[in-house]
């Protein structure tokens, strides 16, 4: 697998043996050790040291957020099966953080993005949808096998992982894997797999979105499109961040975590319940073929109403007095929780799948071209500035990560543009990464 005559090699190597007990067990330490990962990288990125804003020009805060934890169990560290980190993560965190990031969505303020904004947005989306089938299609006609299995070892189970991060975020990514990839179905080697092509490849394309950033008038120009609507945008943005922002109390921070795990609790509530009932159902029904749709679609899961129910509350409430938090820093907590759910999962991702998943790169990266393909042709036929096709397509691939940082590469002042798009790709991302894993698994060879 690995060079036996390389250093490198041999750390790899031993590094995969797991018959080797972890030098970190404690979840406590291997927490803070993430807290720690996490908060260098932010530190870092807002340094204003020339070398470190040179670095982080070119490589996206977010890919170390993924890549630093992985060393940890690259190396042996800690090893991820034995933690109960990714639980907490994924019931706790998951929730609470699509909760405060949903609330903040004003879906007014998205309309009153323009139509192009919104149409770049959703064409990302639909990129993603029909690329993941499309890809599956083109690979299935020379290589049927690489995109192909059954059980635990179907393709396209992790590449709904892929969907649900490429349409939302790292949280929708975790609704797919315990959807989609749980119980008998659990395939860890899979996930890790997908997790290094969702990270690698959607930095690769935020590479040469940065890059473009600096051609963005020579872009317009080819697109003939009108770009005085990105600066009456941006005056307006930096209005309205005067106006909201301000110093939280300790009476509103409160209220923002009692309404992160408060509706938390309901939704475990309400998840107990409604998985209870539809497994009783599909246990008692005498023709199993009339309740396979309710299997089909994860209705049995606890885990899939506590997604469906966080994102759904948290819209409802976005209509209510209680978005006014987001003035508080409801979003800025609820982003917290999502990079400790990217550290989280980091700890899982071998980076050591590009050399030894050549092939699946490969469906990752025609599942991309489409997308870019798509963007690209959608926004000279409508004449979109650039400025709405980078940060439609990163409110997509990377969300709330990424999309601001994007944004804040046109002017800092349009970074809540990005936040506010990738608010709406949370929103979407659980729903559409779905529909997405049907079609693929519809197309995928067994």
């Amino acid at each position: 697998m690995y060079p036996i005559e390389s250093e490198f090699g041999m750390l790899f190597l031993a590094a995969s043996q797991r018959d080797i007990p972890p030098m970190i067990t404690n979840d406590a330490v291997i927490f803070g050790i993430l807290m720690m990962i996490v908060a260098f990288v932010f530190y870092t990125a807002n340094s204003k040291h020339p070398a470190l804003q040179r670095f982080y020009k070119f490589v996206p805060l977010v890919l170390l957020c993924y890549l630093l934890p992985s060393f940890l169990t690259l190396f042996n560290v800690v090893d991820p099966t034995q933690s109960n980190l990714y639980f907490v993560a994924t019931r706790y965190f998951l929730p609470a953080s699509l909760v405060l990031l949903v609330i903040s969505v004003d879906l007014h303020g998205v309309f009153r993005l323009g139509p192009k904004a919104l149409i770049m947005f959703i064409t990302g989306t639909i990129g993603v949808i029909a690329g993941g089938p499309i890809a599956v299609l083109i690979v299935a006609q020379f290589d049927p096998q690489l995109v192909g299995g059954s059980g635990s070892d179907a393709v396209w189970r992790g590449m709904s992982t892929v969907a649900g991060s490429w349409i939302g975020g790292s949280a929708n990514q975790l609704a797919m894997k315990e959807i989609w990839m749980s119980d008998e179905f659990r395939n860890e080697a899979l996930f890790t797999v997908m997790l290094a092509i969702d990270v690698i490849v959607a930095e690769v394309w935020m590479l040469f979105l940065l890059l473009g950033v600096g051609q963005a008038k020579s872009i317009d120009r080819l697109f003939k499109a009108d770009a005085s609507s990105v600066d009456e945008l941006q005056q307006k943005m930096e209005a309205f961040t005067l106006k909201t922002a301000r110093i939280p109390t300790t009476t509103e921070l409160l209220l923002i975590g009692a309404l992160a795990f408060g509706v938390t609790a309901y939704c475990h509530m309400v998840a107990d319940g409604m998985s209870a009932t539809f497994g009783r159902m599909i246990d008692r029904a005498t023709d199993p073929d009339q309740v396979a749709w309710m299997r089909n679609f994860s209705l049995n899961k606890e885990f899939f109403w506590i997604i469906v129910m966080a994102t759904t509350v948290g819209l409802i409430l976005s209509f209510t007095r209680a978005r006014n938090l987001e003035g508080a820093g409801a979003s800025k907590v609820g982003t917290v929780f999502i990079f400790l759910l990217v550290a989280v999962i980091g700890m899982g991702m071998d980076i050591r799948a590009i050399v030894e998943h050549r092939g699946l790169f490969m469906v990752g990266g025609i599942w991309m071209l489409f997308h870019v393909g798509l963007m690209f042709l959608v926004a000279y036929l409508i004449k979109a500035p650039y400025f709405f096709l980078a940060v439609g397509s990163k409110a997509n691939i990377g969300g709330a990560a990424s999309a601001p940082v994007v944004a804040a590469a046109f002017h800092p002042s349009l970074a809540p543009v990005g936040v506010l798009l990738a608010v709406l790709g949370y929103v979407l991302g659980t729903y559409g990464a779905y529909f997405c894993a049907l079609m693929m698994r519809s197309v995928a060879p067994v």
